[in-house]
């Protein structure tokens, strides 16, 4: 969808124009023709002021629409240097064109009337008329530099949103009552017969909570620690549901220091977990694994809930939004008859593109 002038600009030019446009020729009229003021106001006051007003009018507009379309095409470079070493020899070679039209055009029509003592010289002429470009053009840039910086800062600010979001998600997971109710449930079933086994199950259930307090400063985390807290979850799952759940995790260690979001895999599990049936009749089953894209593919057969919970809002969104901030790679989401599945790609330390 193309964008609109004010989402390229950064804000609504309209009134700037309006307001702008008059203004310039006002100046420009007063550099170059100010001379006639006093001698032959009626010349300065009329003729001279539409001249003025219709050089200004064209530069403007027409300077105008290049700078939109040069920040269409560099859009994504921040770097302020680049930038106008790239616009600024494009304005003189724009300038410098249209002047030429114009020498041969519109100024025989006014400027080879006026009498040889008022006319300005090109020196004045194109200084003047450069140096109200460059600051028309250093007014849009700096807009919309400004609009960069502050959608860049709410960016920012939505990512900080989505981590706490996710932790907070994450931790009322393991905290809220039927998760407690569960794990003491299933403890207590374990303590009579089998202490050691309890003892196991407490040192998971611990785990889960200390890796929750780990990651709350984090915005990526390697794969080998999202892993091993895998590891910990995927344990008490096992402990509650049995042979009802089958997870198997498929990852090679080669990759283990590439970086994904963190407690993106819990929320996956999660998701699966509570949008479908578990039971002996129909075991879930999770496959968490590497394709042959090196990306990481979390895949579970589909047997929906007919009443399924309310969903948080968080899940599947948190994660592609928080992906989106450090890198263009997308999320991917496969929904099919029978199975659901999501492909998180892998971010290598030295491709992260934090926007």
């Amino acid at each position: 969808m193309s964008m609109t002038r004010k989402e390229i600009l950064g804000f609504d030019d309209k009134w700037f124009v309006f307001i702008g446009i008059p203004f310039v020729a006002l100046m420009v009229n007063g550099i170059m023709f100010g001379n006639l003021a006093f001698y032959k106001p009626g010349l300065y006051f009329g003729s001279c002021q539409l001249v003025a007003l219709f050089y200004t009018s064209l530069f403007w507009l027409v300077f105008r629409e290049i700078h939109l379309w040069f920040i269409k095409r560099t859009s994504d470079d921040t770097s302020i240097l680049k930038r106008y070493l790239t616009l600024i020899p494009l304005i003189l070679v724009v300038y410098l064109a249209l002047k030429l039209i114009l020498d041969y055009t519109i100024d025989p029509l006014f400027f080879d009337k006026l009498p040889a003592d008022f006319k300005p010289s090109r020196v004045t002429e194109v200084i003047s008329s450069l140096l109200f470009l460059v600051l028309i053009i250093s007014i849009y840039e700096g807009v919309h530099f400004y609009s960069i910086a502050k959608r860049l800062s709410i960016e920012k600010e939505q990512l900080v949103k989505e981590n706490v979001q996710s932790q907070l998600e994450g931790l009322k997971n393991q905290v809220n009552p039927h998760f407690l109710f569960n794990s003491l449930n299933t403890l207590s079933n374990i303590i009579p017969d089998e202490p050691d086994r309890a003892i196991r199950f407490v040192q998971k259930l611990s785990r889960v909570y200390r890796y929750i307090l780990e990651i709350r400063e984090k915005k990526l985390i390697s794969l080998k620690e999202e892993q091993e807290y895998l590891d910990a979850y995927t344990y008490l799952l096992k402990e509650r549901f049995g042979e009802n759940i089958q997870i198997k995790v498929n990852i090679d260690e080669s990759h283990a220091d590439d970086l994904i979001v963190p407690l993106s895999l819990q929320i996956l599990l999660e998701n699966a977990i509570k949008h479908n049936i578990i039971s002996k009749s129909k075991p879930l089953y999770i496959d968490i694994f590497l394709n042959d894209e090196h990306k990481l593919v979390v895949k579970n057969n589909l047997q929906l809930k007919k009443q399924v919970m309310s969903s948080t809002k968080v899940g599947l969104e948190n994660i592609k939004n928080r992906y989106r901030f450090f890198t263009d790679m997308t999320v991917d989401i496969i929904q099919s008859s029978n199975s659901f599945i999501v492909v998180l790609p892998l971010i290598h330390r030295h491709n992260i593109t934090e926007k």
